[in-house]
């Protein structure tokens, strides 16, 4: 077993011994993984950094705690969004039917050759195309008899070249023996690259840990947000930029824009296109989810804008990370864990057949490892200068899962209870409503993380930095 919070201190690579609690201890969901102590190191590493400009900025340093019944809740905070009602209950926001529909699809089915492969229709577009491929309706029994008509080699390859997602269903085992398990398994969980040179950017010795801090996010649907938001709770100004053609799942745009700025902008449109890399020359971070190499084709690319702003972090968020036969795939939560073996031996407990985790580990975990890299680069240029790229993926956040060890009685579960998550949350006054959300869950002796503001409306700021 290597320790989650050792790993991530390694990257860290500084040798002093800062002040860390972890308390409390898995099973907290019903799942041999240790998914909430896993969470709580992570959660902790970003305390870390936090704590590492802090004291860049004032010269101390600042004492971090986590609880991992705190970091259960964080893994899983759209689950923790509350509408306020006519009466002065709050509720949860349900799926839409469709979403229920795709959630239903997204599943192991067996073919031909007696493997299993999941095929994912998370988004209107490839939906159409992974059925155009499969020849089907949508449906369970329509999915699953074509399927069964392919081996699962040639399916995996016949939707990769299509740019669609799906896996085939992998022990742990499989997956350190494939290419791809074995090039992350070179590679640090998070990598920061420095991509250039640039003069020392000091922090502003005022203000929360990132005062100043400018974030442009291109990033949707629950990893790249993720990151964002968690910069937003130090105090960055974290602008997303979005276009209104491109599916976002509302739930998650709610919960996973507190503290943040709206505004569109089309990089099809070469006007708006330049209005981004305007908005890149002031910026201090730019993350984006896209696959790699996405974005080098528009301009985007992580040695082109550091050339456009030195001292910029660059900030990659994918599914199966950089390097390696699958690094041009896109991915899913679903799929980065029906890859790694997480969901095959997950389902050891659970009746034998392959089942997911109970929360969106490898999303969730993902960002906030995300965020955890992007505040280490961003330290390490206030103390020498650079631009850097950080990259982290969901299979190598559920890979660090893996090496954690395994829960002996998963049915001894104690889930967080009702009055639990209230002392979590907050409420806000939003576009969508008055809601209740977790509030932020690390604690300090002298930070005090905090949200800027609501979660905005789509599309509701002028893509321009605050003064």
């Amino acid at each position: 077993m290597i320790n989650a919070f050792e790993e991530l201190m390694r990257v860290r690579g500084l040798e002093d011994e800062p002040s860390v609690s972890i308390t409390g201890s898995d099973p907290i969901y019903e799942t041999r993984f240790r998914v909430a102590e896993t969470g709580a190191a992570i959660l902790a590493a970003n305390g870390v950094a936090v704590s590492d400009i802090w004291k860049l900025k004032t010269g101390r340093s600042d004492a971090v705690s986590v609880d991992a019944r705190h970091a259960a809740a964080a893994l899983a905070s759209a689950n923790h969004l509350e509408f306020k009602q006519a009466d002065g209950s709050y509720v949860p926001m349900r799926d839409s039917t469709l979403a229920q529909q795709a959630y239903a699809t997204i599943a192991p089915y067996h073919t031909k050759d007696d493997r299993l492969f999941m095929p994912h229709f998370g988004m209107a577009h490839m939906k159409a195309k992974v059925l155009e491929i499969l020849g089907c309706d949508f449906n369970p029994q329509s999915i699953g008899k074509a399927v069964a008509k392919w081996t699962a080699e040639d399916l995996d390859r016949a939707i990769a070249e299509a740019n669609c997602c799906g896996g085939i269903v992998r022990t742990e085992e499989e997956w350190l023996a494939h290419p791809h398990g074995q090039a992350l398994t070179a590679q640090a969980v998070v990598e920061i690259e420095k991509i250039g040179e640039s003069d020392p950017e000091p922090f502003l010795t005022d203000g929360p840990p990132l005062a100043g801090i400018r974030v442009l996010d291109l990033t949707r649907i629950l990893a790249g947000p993720v990151a964002a938001r968690t910069l937003g709770e130090y105090g960055a100004d974290v602008l997303m930029i979005g276009a209104d053609h491109v599916p976002q799942i509302k739930k998650f745009v709610i919960d996973l824009s507190h503290g943040k700025r709206s505004c569109y902008l089309d990089m099809r449109d070469a006007a708006e296109a330049e209005a981004l890399k305007t908005l890149v020359k002031d910026a201090d971070v730019f993350s984006q989810g896209y696959r790699p190499g996405a974005l080098e084709g528009k301009g985007f690319g992580p040695e082109e804008l550091a050339a456009l702003r030195p001292g910029l972090i660059y900030t990659s968020i994918n599914c199966y990370g950089s390097g390696g036969p699958f690094s041009d795939r896109a991915g899913w939560e679903q799929i980065a864990q029906t890859v790694t073996g997480i969901s095959h031996e997950n389902g050891l407990d659970h009746g034998g057949f392959p089942e997911l985790l109970p929360v969106y580990f490898t999303d969730y975990g993902t960002g906030y490892l995300g965020a955890y890299g992007t505040m280490l680069a961003l330290a390490r240029r206030a103390r020498e200068g650079g631009s850097y790229h950080v990259k982290v993926s969901l299979c190598q956040t559920g890979m660090m899962l893996q090496r954690q060890g395994r829960v002996e009685n998963p049915k001894e579960a104690k889930s967080l209870s009702p009055e639990e998550v209230i002392a979590l949350q907050q409420t806000s006054k939003t576009s969508y409503g008055d809601i209740r959300h977790l509030a932020p869950l690390v604690r300090y002796t002298e930070i005090q993380p905090r949200y800027a503001g609501p979660s905005p409306a789509l599309g509701s700021s002028a893509p321009v930095w605050l003064q």
